[in-house]
């Protein structure tokens, strides 16, 4: 099958790696992939998260596009409820300026981080996530140039085209309104491991031509760790094991553990239950073996599009995870 092959970066800090690190990391990442030839690469926003340095992804879309070749470039994404409508749209305005028909406006409904981000970022008010779907409507308005509050006001600056918006979602909630609005959808499998055949089905089902989309499109979002061999696939994702282990038991994580020590660790009988149900999150092998897994679910989610999510350590490994999983699939 012809399957597109993006990324999605948490800008993750490894183990003994700085948040500036991380930073500079995500950019070496992004230059990596474009010359491989991924379709797109999405930043994702996390606050107030020691282990994942993004917290602005549209100020890293900004220098990743300047800094890559032909990549689309986006957000995975921009937590809505948080910001107004007509500002992110005038920032994507002008990214879109600044990078015709390479920028991707990626859009969720979560928090994002612990709950006094909620308040933080609202200015000590908890945001009104029932507006969602409105805000989302008006973003699109905004960034097709119309003016959908009244206020007689567009999102400049104005220009031939449009970044197009994708609604990020691990349920069948957000897939209907990504449907209901003619946006792209995208499922967190990463984050949640069930119900991707679901979501994805609702959105066909309810998915209404746009002038963004006149045609549904839709993609998963997952975590990969490849190795040269079965084991040592194993050795790299006991990191990410152990890392959504303690995210799960409220522990403060600095890092992602250095898989030489968690490799090691031993669990009881509900820790590694957790870990094998956290295992439906990630897609785990040889090149050969994760190709397959991943035609496997595409064609399962019917969906032409997957965006891999990489933590492992060292950083090299990341990129030599994408350089195996680019001549695998030939792109």
């Amino acid at each position: 099958m012809n399957l597109k092959l993006s990324v999605l970066d948490q800008s993750p800090l490894l183990y003994n790696q700085t948040p500036q690190d991380a930073l500079q990391q995500t950019i070496e990442l992004a230059q990596h992939v474009d010359q491989l030839g991924f379709h797109r690469f999405w930043m994702s926003e996390h606050h107030s998260t020691k282990s994942l340095a993004g917290s602005a992804p549209e100020i890293l879309v900004s220098t990743i596009a300047a800094k890559t070749n032909q990549i689309k470039v986006g957000t995975g994404g921009v937590l809505l409820p948080h910001y107004s409508s007509y500002k992110v749209a005038e920032s994507f305005r002008v990214l879109e300026g600044l990078y015709p028909e390479r920028i991707d406006l990626g859009v969720g409904r979560a928090p994002g981080g612990m709950p006094g981000v909620n308040y933080a970022l609202n200015r000590g008010k908890y945001p009104d996530v029932n507006q969602f779907p409105t805000q989302v409507s008006n973003v699109i308005d905004y960034l097709l140039g119309n003016d959908p509050e009244g206020y007689q006001v567009q999102a400049t600056p104005l220009g031939p085209t449009a970044p197009p918006v994708w609604m990020l979602g691990s349920s069948g909630a957000s897939a209907g309104l990504a449907g209901q609005l003619g946006t792209g959808y995208n499922f967190a499998q990463f984050i949640s491991g069930h119900g991707y055949r679901e979501a994805v089905q609702r959105y066909y089902d309810s998915f209404i031509p746009s002038e963004m989309f006149p045609e549904p499109k839709a993609s998963l979002a997952v975590f990969v760790i490849i190795g040269d061999t079965e084991e040592e696939a194993e050795y790299y994702a006991s990191s990410l094991d152990v890392a959504l282990l303690m995210l799960e038991q409220g522990m403060i994580r600095e890092h992602f553990p250095d898989p030489a020590e968690a490799s090691k660790q031993t669990f009881n009988h509900f820790e590694q239950k957790r870990i094998s149900e956290n295992r439906n999150r990630m897609i785990v092998g040889t090149p050969e073996s994760v190709k397959q897994q991943l035609e496997t679910l595409a064609t399962e989610a019917d969906v032409e599009e997957i965006m891999v999510n990489t933590i492992v350590a060292p950083f090299e490994q990341r990129l030599d995870s994408y350089s195996k999983l680019a001549k695998v699939f030939s792109i």
